[in-house]
């Protein structure tokens, strides 16, 4: 995780999300921003004392520069079950912009289940999520974020992602694992 308790220069005009709104605003060049978390290849900027969430795409107007991992061209296709961990994997990389700990881990999401496309190699993938609190305005910004990184998985053709309600979240659904990173233990 990145953060930094310098503030960076914004290198240009840049999209962002007002956090925990999920309202769209345009960041401008030159303002002061500090990083406050890092996770998942998103960042969460608080500008003016206000937080923004800024897409990973966007990095280099905060000044940084992030690689991208890409699977091998040459690699045999893989089996459904290795599919499957790559989901989790990818899942794994999703985070509230408020909170340190990925969205599996939080407890968020309810289901995910792979099914075969036609012929060939291409696989469908419904999730169920949830959020923290139902009246979350980063819900659909999450969300979006879930079925970027399923499609962004070579053999995903199609993902397909829906906030539910039932059952209500609650902190029991953590891993102790997030539990214990939150201080909740």
């Amino acid at each position: 995780m990145y953060s930094s308790s310098e503030p960076v220069t914004l290198t240009r005009d840049v999209d962002a999300a007002v956090v925990p709104v999920g309202t769209k605003v345009t960041l401008q060049k030159g303002e002061q921003a500090y990083i406050t978390q890092s996770l998942g290849g998103s960042y969460t900027v608080v500008v003016n004392g206000n937080m923004f969430r800024i897409e990973g795409r966007d990095a280099d107007a905060l000044g940084v520069q992030v690689a991208q991992k890409q699977r091998d061209p040459d690699a045999p296709p893989r089996a459904k079950d290795d599919l499957e961990k790559e989901v989790w994997t990818q899942l794994k990389q999703c985070y509230d912009p408020e909170i340190p700990v990925n969205i599996v881990d939080l407890g968020l999401i309810y289901d995910c289940a792979l099914a075969p496309l036609g012929a060939g190699n291409a696989y469908k993938a419904d999730v169920k999520m949830t959020l923290t609190a139902p009246g979350c305005g980063m819900g659909p910004m999450l969300a979006q974020d879930v079925q970027n990184r399923l499609l962004s998985i070579e053999e995903i053709d199609e993902a397909n992602v829906e906030l539910v309600w039932d059952p209500p979240w609650n902190q029991g659904m953590m891993t102790e694992a997030a539990r214990l990173q939150l201080g909740l233990m």
